[in-house]
């Protein structure tokens, strides 16, 4: 069965539906040439696998190529940018991602999301907190009372100093009243040699994507505390929520959406998010979620926006605590 998340309960109420959007005459435009669809990180990762699929199958639609190039460096800066400063003909769009929230609180660019144009949401990722098997914690609240009591004993890695999963797990502790580094924080390349380290004891706790660790909390190799979201992950639906254990209900997920250049016509904008909207209610969406063990979200254009408005004050306000901002 396909379950779909409705993504839009985690932004605030919204006067404006999307869904209004599509039902306007002038979503009437298509490409009739190739379109350019920049991701900003490399091959091979979630970003990329996730827009290869919805650059085929917007193809299927359209009937014209759409091309991926991966344009990397500066943290994210040279994709994002690539996509800002485009033409807003419809012929390039990209994957924004959640660095576009983060990137200019820590002095990398100017760039924010109000010079993009948003178009759908396709890939929201909640963060976890994983421990390894043999870890004396059972709960989220056991572990964060340990460290309450001994600020500076645990250990934690995901990504890089600044990333999404160390704002993750900072953002939380910020959250509980507690210093952001009350788990000292190791850097890492990412979230696999983050867990490999973990199931080999060299740090206590993990906050990577639930979805990045599923596989070593289904063979027991990493226990699962908290799902930093405020419904279950299907594919492991009893891990507890955040929005749930913890009193201040902190949660944070990176997410993927298809956006284009800054000042993109609206009709250009609802044509694509009409075109979007059929393929992530498709059953090969539907499969690909599945086999990557991650939900089918749908959001608009008019909820995007105010979802990506939210996430980086969220962020700003983390990366601020944590003395990263610039």
């Amino acid at each position: 069965m396909k379950k779909t998340v409705q993504v839009a309960a985690l932004a605030t109420t919204l006067a404006v539906s999307g869904t209004a959007l599509l039902a306007q005459d002038s979503c009437d435009w298509k490409p009739e040439r190739a379109v350019t669809y920049v991701v900003p990180w490399g091959a091979g990762g979630g970003t990329d696998a996730n827009s290869r699929m919805m650059a085929t199958l917007l193809e299927q639609a359209w009937g014209v190529p759409f091309n991926v190039v991966n344009r990397t460096g500066g943290n994210g800066v040279t994709g994002h940018s690539a996509i800002s400063r485009a033409e807003p003909d419809g012929y390039t769009v990209g994957a924004v991602t959640v660095e576009i929230n983060t990137m200019h609180w820590v002095g990398l660019t100017d760039m924010t999301w109000e010079d993009i144009t948003p178009i759908a949401l396709i890939d929201i990722v909640p963060a976890s907190v994983l421990v390894g098997k043999d870890s004396p914690f059972t709960s989220v609240t056991e572990l964060l009372d340990h460290a309450r009591a001994n600020p500076g004993d645990l250990t934690a890695s995901g990504t890089s100093l600044g990333g999404i999963w160390h704002l993750a797990l900072a953002g939380m502790l910020n959250a509980e009243g507690m210093a952001p580094d009350a788990i000292r924080w190791i850097p890492s390349q990412g979230a696999a040699p983050a867990l490999q380290e973990l199931v080999a004891g060299g740090v206590d706790v993990a906050s990577p994507a639930l979805s990045e660790g599923k596989t070593l909390v289904e063979s027991g190799e990493v226990r699962a505390l908290a799902y930093m979201h405020d419904a279950p992950m299907s594919a492991l639906p009893d891990v507890p929520l955040t929005a749930e254990a913890l009193d201040s209900g902190w949660t944070l997920a990176a997410y993927i959406s298809v956006s284009g250049p800054d000042e993109m016509p609206e009709n250009i904008v609802c044509s694509y998010e009409k075109a979007i909207a059929e393929v992530v209610a498709s059953d090969e969406w539907a499969e690909f979620k599945a086999s990557r063990g991650a939900e089918v979200v749908d959001m608009g254009a008019a909820d995007l926006a105010a979802y990506m408005e939210q996430q980086d004050a969220a962020l700003g306000e983390v990366i601020q605590a944590v003395g990263l901002a610039k």
